[in-house]
């Protein structure tokens, strides 16, 4: 989120000092992140020690801080694991909003500094060790199972079906309006593919492992003395491991590397894997999908201030850029007819 939310920070402070025993003294706001249900902080104890502060409103999944504090007590150094309060759990209440405290790591996340050669291969073992870990049953029940929902699909389609309708006086939905309709096409032909493939997906079982589900850039953490972290762990899930391979070389990791060299790097540490085409199709396309949905009720929706909204926009054009994820993902697509559009 990018506005600071109407929340004094003297009652963060209070919730802080009494849930944790924290002798938290300062709070900073911090304008990150696209997710309008989340707002992050660094706040600082008496004596100068930062730490990582999450709000969460909305829909709170306990998996999004049960599974990194297992990992990392698995001794998956990647995975930051979030703090207990003085009472055992790993998350407070601070009106509608889930507090999780987690300690301060400086550093950048890949859309601001490059990974090196040796990230590249952090990150492919540190996924192969999430891939292939034994969760304990009483967590793994708890985790979503993919069920290749057309919710997003439906709502692109909806917005698409709806272009002709009394134009907005809101000049930023007014250029969304216009944008829809020259992509209108390209769009419809990527719903149209990712139905498909959905279809095909559902018709015979696959293995399904724990992922992340939203590996990109803006989630992998450079810390200042080189180490390499794994972000965000709000919505994970149990599916065929595609759905966190199809992230590498897709365009979702910066500019830095070309989608062949992230390829290359990557599995020198996740190792050797048959990859499933239908699957690294079809996760390619719906997370495009996902985006232009999300991206479009944030516009559309007049809940979000006109810097979030600018954002949103701006994020929705990108995927059609060249070289960028749609063009990565039609490229890639071997399920693709030659000369299909």
């Amino acid at each position: 989120m990018l506005e600071k939310p109407d929340i004094p920070d003297q009652r963060i402070i209070a919730c802080l000092r009494e849930e944790y025993g924290l002798p938290v003294v300062q709070v900073d706001f911090l304008p990150l992140g696209a997710d309008r249900n989340t707002v992050v902080y660094r706040v600082s104890d008496r004596d100068g020690r930062p730490y990582f502060l999450k709000l969460r409103k909305g829909v709170f999944d306990e998996t999004s801080v049960a599974l990194p504090k297992f990992f990392h007590d698995q001794g998956i150094e990647q995975v930051i694991a979030p703090l207990t309060t003085r009472a055992g759990p790993l998350w407070a209440s601070l009106g509608d909003f889930r507090l999780i405290l987690y300690p301060f790591i400086e550093g950048h996340n890949g859309y601001q500094a490059s990974l090196s050669d040796q990230h590249w291969v952090a990150l492919g073992k540190t996924l192969k060790r999430i891939h292939t870990t034994v969760l304990p049953p009483a967590l793994k029940a708890r985790i979503r199972r993919e069920n290749h929902t057309n919710k997003w699909r439906e709502s692109v389609k909806v917005f698409l079906g709806r272009l002709g309708d009394r134009p907005p006086e809101d000049p930023i939905a007014v250029e969304l309006i216009v944008f829809l309709r020259a992509k209108r096409e390209e769009i419809l032909d990527l719903v149209g593919r990712t139905e498909h493939l959905a279809g095909e997906l559902q018709a015979c079982s696959r293995d399904f492992v724990l992922c992340h589900a939203d590996i990109h850039a803006g989630n992998l953490l450079i810390a200042a003395e080189g180490a390499l972290y794994l972000v965000d762990w709000d919505d994970p899930i149990l599916a065929p491991k595609e759905r966190d391979l199809m992230s590498v070389g897709a365009g979702l990791m910066g500019a830095w590397h070309t989608p062949q060299e992230e390829e290359s790097l990557f599995y020198k540490g996740y190792g050797h894997t048959p990859i499933d085409p239908i699957a690294l199709a079809y996760y390619r396309y719906e997370r495009i999908i996902d985006d232009i949905a999300v991206e479009c009720d944030t516009i559309a929706s007049g809940e979000e201030n006109e810097d979030n909204r600018r954002q949103s926009l701006g994020y929705l054009k990108s995927n059609f850029l060249r070289d960028s994820t749609i063009e990565i993902a039609t490229r890639s697509d071997r399920t693709r007819k030659v000369g299909q559009l």
